[in-house]
């Protein structure tokens, strides 16, 4: 009881401060709780009880979702977004994409048949094909599986392939990309360090990962192609020719059964009569008199070398001449005095025979040709007759076509027809081929060369599991089918909604429950006291000052159970997560970071601290609004 209690006297007349009156009935709240220790402990307990259980059923929550988050979901495999399909990709598709923020690494691949590649210890006998996989800086399925990023002359195996080779991070391992040339099998070696050897959980594949340099290395020589910087022999990316139409000319018109055929098995489309004033528009040369032209054309895309073959053999024994011709190269000319040259340019590639009978001077180059690689032969100009540069011996060169500009020199073979400047018909093919595909100049050589047109797939990682949907749409909106690991992601976060809603549930009965039984018990402890806050109404304090009484009560066991709660729910979750040590270590491992089962963000517990004293607070409320309807008479009358 408040009256046996041993407190502080109460001074008579002066007015106290504020401050003097909150400390005072503080330390009657606190006196009064100690005297009825036994009933405080039993409350504080009975609060415990409650919050404790909450605080682990939060803790197993989220320890075991973020677990899992880690251990499965942020396993760079199911960030890993993969092509469905083999199809081209630009660099310019990789630099849009790679600068996108939910982007965490992404590099071009090669062709699956041009990625198999043998690998052996030096001058070891047997050879183990392996999968080669491009990779570079961020590659997280390496840096997230104990591995590191390989440089120029390294490269990172897989478990099973470092097993199979007998090799360990730190030996040499020599590569043996191998293709057959002409019917011949030949073989390009080169040697290279493991940087590593990944765990397990990076995959059950042989694979070797290297980088994007080595792997297009590999891939060209396979094509056939030339890799002088790893001394492997073969040929260059020597460009196609192609054109849009070809121009027939025939000393006798063609008959319909003979136009007919020049469309079955050719992959042109249309043969049409041209007149001699159209041909010269076209080519700015005359025609010949007792000849007859023709068009020959293609509804859409551009004609090879092939069907110009096939067309000269349906015409042969008709004395038919064919001009290949291209559309429009943007082929421009610098001469001497610095100005461009107007004049109109257009391919002829005829021999001596043909050119006589064209009435025209042969040209040095000769007649058309399927192989393109004699530079000296394909980079000759005739200029138009009376032009400023005609007798100069070289001229320089601008063409652009899409996707870039060739500069390159042409050599003058003399003057050439009034007006019209002609340069071998191959060699307008090739610029017409640049408008489909890249092609660069090598000055070195001095020879075209066709250029990588793109990749053909993908390795795409997100950089967090939550951005993984996002680009998998935008993928498919693109046209770009993919197959990424959204469904798992999907049920995680089931797992995650799941739970918390469990846990509101219970937390909403148990809160309700536990503050109820200490409204309940605050009230009763009022009731109880009316006497003795009566005395202390009549001794001074205000009703404002006892109105605050249940509250410090309220407040201090709120306070001594949540302590009390944390302590349990500390001991408990070191329990548990000591009982699941075993487990957690290979989680632990795997996302390189301590995890427990039953583990609270740091902030939680300060929240959690402040919602029971706010609860409690809300809670002393209908104890405190009751003492200020005590009436201080009360105290008198039962005196």
């Amino acid at each position: 009881m408040v009256a046996d209690a041993i407190i502080p006297p109460l001074p008579q007349s002066a007015p106290r401060s504020a401050r003097r009156t909150r400390a005072t009935v503080l330390r009657l709240a606190l006196a009064d709780l100690g005297h009825e220790w036994v009933l405080t402990l039993c409350l504080v307990l009975a609060l415990a009880a409650v919050i404790s259980p909450l605080l682990i059923l939060m803790g197993l929550k989220h320890g075991t979702v973020e677990t899992l988050r880690c251990a499965l979901v942020q396993d760079p495999a199911y960030r890993e977004i993969r092509p469905a399909e083999t199809r081209a990709y630009d660099p310019l598709w990789f630099a849009t994409w790679g600068k996108r923020p939910e982007v965490g690494f992404l590099t071009p691949t090669i062709l699956p048949a041009s990625s198999i590649i043998g690998a052996a210890k030096p001058d070891a006998p047997g050879t183990q094909f392996l999968d080669l996989i491009p990779t570079g800086a961020g590659d997280p399925l390496i840096l997230e599986n104990g591995g590191a990023i390989p440089g120029a002359g390294e490269v990172v195996l897989t478990q099973v392939a470092a097993e199979g080779l007998g090799v360990q991070a730190g030996d040499t391992l020599e590569l043996r990309a191998t293709r057959s040339r002409g019917g011949q099998p030949e073989q390009g070696v080169t040697r290279v360090r493991v940087a590593a050897v990944l765990g397990q959980r990076a995959g059950t594949l042989a694979r070797v990962y290297a980088p994007l340099g080595l792997v297009l290395d590999v891939e060209s020589y396979k094509e056939g192609m030339a890799v002088p910087g790893r001394g492997w022999d073969g040929g260059s990316p020597t460009p196609y020719a192609s054109f849009d139409g070809i121009l027939v000319l025939v000393p006798e018109p063609l008959t319909a059964v003979q136009r007919a055929g020049l469309s079955i098995n050719t992959g042109l489309t249309r043969s049409d009569p041209l007149t001699a004033e159209a041909f010269r528009l076209r080519t700015g040369l005359p025609v010949p008199p007792d000849f007859h032209v023709y068009e020959l054309g293609i509804q859409s895309g551009a004609i090879q070398m092939s069907s110009v073959r096939t067309i000269k053999d349906k015409l042969r024994g008709t004395g038919a001449i064919l001009l290949p011709y291209v559309t429009d190269t943007s082929l421009r000319f610098a001469q001497a005095n610095g100005e461009a040259l107007a004049a109109p340019v257009f391919g002829l590639s005829v021999s001596a025979d043909d050119a006589a009978r064209l009435g025209l001077t042969p040209p040095p180059w000769g007649a058309l040709r399927g192989e393109l690689g004699d530079s000296t032969r394909l980079l000759q100009v005739l200029l138009p007759a009376g032009s400023v540069s005609a007798a100069s011996t070289a001229i320089e060169a601008e063409a652009r076509p899409a996707g870039g500009t060739l500069h390159f020199t042409l050599a003058v073979a003399g003057p050439g027809v009034t007006g019209v400047a002609l340069v071998p018909t191959e060699l307008l093919g090739v610029l017409r081929t640049a408008t489909d595909r890249p092609i660069t100049y090598d000055l070195g050589s001095g020879r075209f060369l066709l250029a990588r047109t793109g990749f053909q797939g993908f390795r795409l990682y997100a950089r967090f599991i939550d951005d993984v949907a996002g680009l998998e749409r935008d993928l498919r909106r693109e046209g770009i089918d993919v197959i990424a690991q959204g469904q798992a992601i999907e049920r995680i976060r089931i797992l995650d909604r799941g739970l918390t809603r469990v846990f509101w549930l219970v937390a909403v009965v148990g809160i309700t429950g536990g503050f109820a039984a200490l409204i309940a018990s605050l009230y009763a402890a009022v009731q109880r006291k009316r006497r003795e806050l009566g005395v202390m109404r009549l001794l001074g304090l205000a009703r404002l000052a006892v109105f605050r009484f249940p509250i410090y009560q309220g407040t201090t066991i709120a306070g001594l159970s949540i302590l009390l709660a944390i302590l349990g729910y500390l001991a408990l979750a070191m329990v548990i997560n000591q009982v699941f040590a075993a487990d957690l270590a290979v989680a632990s491992q795997a996302c390189r970071t301590a995890q427990r089962i039953c583990a609270l963000p740091n902030l939680y517990l300060p929240i959690a601290v402040v919602a029971t004293v706010i609860v409690a607070l809300v809670s002393s409320l209908v104890a405190a609004w009751k003492t200020t309807r005590i009436d201080p008479a009360e105290a008198l009358r039962e005196e």
